[in-house]
């Protein structure tokens, strides 16, 4: 009688091989006139910690690197005349079509794009690539838009001298999204437009400061009173400050 043969079961083994593979970080080119305005903020803080611990990586080239003529020219006078120059469309092309991957997502940074939200900002930091492109002066080509750009945002109603810094802020809002990042994930639950609801007072010591105290529920140790407390405040800045959050 031949021995007992265990049988291999080849899907565990699978399972178990690629779940221990380290997921990839997030990559993230920044395409910019302006490369150095994201030096110090890449380099500070919880993003720099982030960047250093390899949860995400930021690459930012300068645009004018994809330029062909000696004077690096990136911009010209729009046809149809109008103030300001656009940007030429050669060296855009040129630049994203040797850095996009496969399934990467590039995004133009557009005062008339759609409106950055944290449900958007979570979406961007699932991804695995992004190409952010920084519109400056009178914006970009359209052609550049028709046939590159996967998807525009906006940071805001309002207009920046460039767009590096919508990027920056972009970068921010989805890197406190990845794991890690951050430290104390709870933190993510406890912020303004997580629950569409503006964020609570916050309180430290000292307890009385210039004849100033705190409410006595944030000493009493009763968490759910807390909550109530906080909860209600919330409500409460709400109205008054963004009720269109509430309808």
């Amino acid at each position: 009688m031949r021995g007992f043969q265990p049988r291999c079961d080849w899907r565990f083994i699978l399972l178990r091989f690629f779940d221990s593979i380290p997921a990839m970080p997030l990559k993230i080119d920044v395409l910019t006139l302006f490369p150095r305005m994201l030096d110090g903020f890449l380099a500070e803080s919880i993003l720099g910690k982030g960047i250093e611990a390899g949860l995400l990586a930021v690459n930012v080239h300068d645009l004018r690197a994809w330029t062909t003529d000696k004077h690096r020219t990136a911009d010209d006078r729009p046809f149809g005349g109008g103030a300001g120059m656009v940007m030429k469309p050669e060296p855009v092309f040129a630049a994203i079509e040797q850095l996009q991957t496969p399934g990467c997502r590039r995004i133009y940074l557009t005062p008339d794009g759609v409106p950055l939200s944290s449900k958007l900002a979570l979406e961007l930091s699932e991804q695995q690539h992004l190409v952010l492109l920084s519109g400056h002066y009178e914006g970009i080509d359209q052609r550049i838009r028709d046939t590159l750009i996967d998807q525009e945002i906006s940071i805001g109603d309002y207009v920046l001298t460039n767009g590096t810094l919508a990027a920056a802020v972009v970068i921010d809002a989805l890197a406190r999204f990845i794991p890690g990042v951050l430290g104390e994930e709870k933190s993510l639950t406890h912020e303004s437009f997580s629950s569409k609801l503006l964020d609570f007072p916050q309180y430290t010591r000292p307890a009385e400061f210039r004849g100033m105290s705190i409410p006595e529920v944030l000493l009493s140790g009763n968490h759910a009173e807390i909550e109530k407390w906080r909860h209600a405040r919330q409500l409460e800045k709400t109205r008054r400050v963004r009720p269109d959050l509430l309808t």
